[in-house]
């Protein structure tokens, strides 16, 4: 009888040891056989504790989060869908339970006690369980934690989170989303309008296209546009106008490097007339069939263009003190 009790006491550690192991395989099948038909379970405290208490030969993902409205977590709701995506996919490309990861989704209205034992302020976050026997079970058991720091983040980038937990050597699900047969036809639709419009419409817009005076119109608007400085008070972000220091308005900015807004396109507005000038002395004067207003207009775009240019001079003058060159009037 003693040898009996001796030959009791020294397997019945492990007995106890193989029974905690058939434990946690039989709760592993058992929510591994819930998340068939769901993918993430919905959990509450109880069943919470039940799947993440030790020991556990496997991993589990639980998401906390707060989905009513009345939290106004609208990150909360925002990744849900694709958390929904990711834990369907991935119970369904894992057949054979070769990760043996449970998925998991703690809701604050069904978790209150989790929440405040665990002291979360925010919603969501992202808690992953490793296993602490078997195989693959980690030193440190605690839960690596996930935070939607940077907002809500797609399927992928929590798949390729959770991967980096589980062993190297065990082969990940991959995610597939749901085909998006309104995107499809959306475009399709967007598609075939738009070619439909062109092969009505080009007869009249080729015309258009191909005229000369359209582009040089368009040519000279983007040379005036550039030249004058329009790039320089995008990239500066120049003010439109400032004090000149006795109660007034200054238009212009003393030194090469320095620009105002309105500046800039007082000096588009120069150049334009200067191009404007020009572009009626060499084509529309020519054209003028009367000699005497002929002559009158070379007199007239002459004057607009003496005229222009001198104020052009005055402005680089106002730029740069030391330039000695004028022009009459100005």
């Amino acid at each position: 009888m003693r040898w009996l009790h001796l030959l009791t006491a020294a397997v019945l550690p492990f007995t106890a040891l193989g029974a905690k192991k058939s434990a946690s395989s039989d709760r592993f099948s058992d929510f591994r056989t819930k998340s068939l038909s769901t993918g993430a379970l919905k959990l509450d405290d109880a069943s919470y504790a039940k799947l993440t208490k030790s020991p556990r030969d496997y991993s589990v993902a639980v998401l906390l989060t707060a989905l009513e409205t009345r939290f106004g977590c609208t990150l909360c709701r925002e990744f849900q869908p694709e958390w929904d995506l990711l834990s369907k996919s991935w119970v369904k490309g894992d057949k054979d339970a070769a990760t043996r990861t449970v998925f998991g989704t703690l809701d604050f209205v069904d978790g209150k006690g989790t929440f405040q034992s665990l002291m979360l302020q925010t919603a969501p976050v992202l808690l992953f369980f490793p296993p602490t026997t078997g195989p693959n079970a980690k030193v440190d058991a605690q839960p690596q934690r996930f935070d939607f720091t940077s907002g809500p983040q797609p399927a992928e980038r929590i798949h390729d989170w959770i991967s980096r937990q589980l062993p190297a050597d065990v082969a990940k699900p991959r995610i597939v989303r749901p085909i998006n047969y309104v995107k499809i036809i959306t475009i399709t639709t967007a598609v075939l309008g738009v070619i439909t419009f062109i092969t009505v419409a080009a007869p009249y817009i080729v015309p258009i296209l191909q005229n000369r005076n359209l582009w040089a119109a368009l040519s000279l608007i983007a040379v005036l546009l550039f030249t004058s400085g329009h790039m320089f008070n995008h990239i500066r972000k120049t003010p439109y106008v400032a004090g000149d220091g006795k109660g007034g308005i200054a238009y212009f900015a003393g030194g090469f490097s320095n620009q105002f807004g309105l500046e800039s396109q007082i000096v588009a507005a120069v150049y334009g007339v200067l191009s404007f000038a020009a572009i009626s002395l060499a084509l529309k004067v020519p054209r003028i069939a009367n000699a005497k207003v002929q002559q009158f207009a070379v007199f007239l775009w002459s004057a607009v263009m003496l005229c222009t240019y001198s104020y052009l001079l005055s402005i680089f003058r106002m730029k740069n003190g030391g330039y000695t060159f004028k022009l009459p009037p100005f």
